[in-house]
């Protein structure tokens, strides 16, 4: 498997709502493991949420 990076554009809004829900989900309950139970999909969640975090204001 190769490791050359994909670029997903999202507008603003979709940025900040999609984050607030994946923060919701991941930090404040544990519906993670019920939404997604395939722990390897985690990995590129935690790197979507942790870009938008620190790409959002």
């Amino acid at each position: 498997m190769d490791d050359e990076s994909v670029l997903i554009e999202l507008t603003r809004d979709q940025a900040f709502v999609l984050s607030d829900w994946l923060y919701d989900v991941m930090m404040r309950s544990d519906e993670l493991d019920a939404i997604v139970p395939d722990r390897a999909v985690w990995s590129g969640i935690y790197a979507i949420s942790g870009t938008l975090e620190t790409t959002l204001p």
